[in-house]
Formats: C-alpha cells, sequence, structure tokens
C-alpha cells in the first residue's frame, strides 16, 4: 500500500511565500512522475507543476516564474516552493504520484488528502 501525505499548507499574505511538502511511503519500487494540483471552490482540479524522473519540470502558466517544484529522490519527497502568492493560489492543493510498486511493472497512481492553502489580500 502507498501513502501520499501532504503538510505546509496555511494561510499567507499576498507577496509571501510558502513550501508544501509530499512524502510517498509504503511499497515503492520507483517514482515516476510527482506533482502538485489545486482545486479551488467551484473550480476543476488542476495541474500547478510536475517533476519527472528524469527531473524535467511542467508549469501552469499561472505560476510560471513565482513557483518550483522539486524532488528528493532519496526520501521520495515532492516539494513546492511558493513565492510571490497571490489570492487567487488560494485552494486545496493536492499531491499526485505515479510509481513502480515492484520491478514486474506494477503500478499506482493516486492522490494525498490534500493541503489548504489560503493567501490573504
Amino acid at each position: 500500500q502507498v501513502q501520499l501525505v501532504e503538510s505546509g499548507g496555511g494561510l499567507v499574505q499576498a507577496g509571501g511565500s510558502l513550501r508544501l511538502s509530499c512524502a510517498a511511503s509504503g511499497s515503492i519500487f520507483s517514482i515516476n512522475d510527482m506533482g502538485w494540483y489545486r482545486q479551488a471552490p467551484g473550480k476543476q482540479r488542476e495541474l500547478v507543476a510536475d517533476i519527472h524522473s528524469g527531473g524535467s519540470t511542467n508549469y501552469a502558466d499561472s505560476v510560471k516564474g513565482r513557483f518550483t517544484i522539486s524532488r528528493d529522490y532519496a526520501e521520495n519527497t515532492v516539494y513546492l516552493q511558493m513565492n510571490k502568492v497571490k489570492p487567487e493560489d488560494t485552494a486545496v492543493y493536492y499531491c499526485n504520484a505515479f510509481l513502480w510498486i515492484d520491478q514486474n511493472g506494477g503500478s499506482w497512481h493516486g492522490w494525498g488528502q490534500g493541503t489548504q492553502v489560503t493567501v490573504s489580500s
């Protein structure tokens, strides 16, 4: 069984910074992709940023230049450094991962429980 546990959410003023963490644990052989999504009230869940096993990254246009995604491969953890946050960044942020659970091709794809980020103006 695999778990994704997020931390680091909270209340921050516009222009401030916040760092989210997501640690994967359980039956993990190797991790392919990890990423962050967010869902604001009344809106669909959207990709914020993701990072692939080779290190390549992808960002939503709305966060480019402000947010940075990174991984600690040894700790199976992904981070989202959020700088110059805006009120429109307010949402529940979810960690997502696609990983291999064994060397025979067994895989797992799932979500964390979510962490609330609220940006005050």
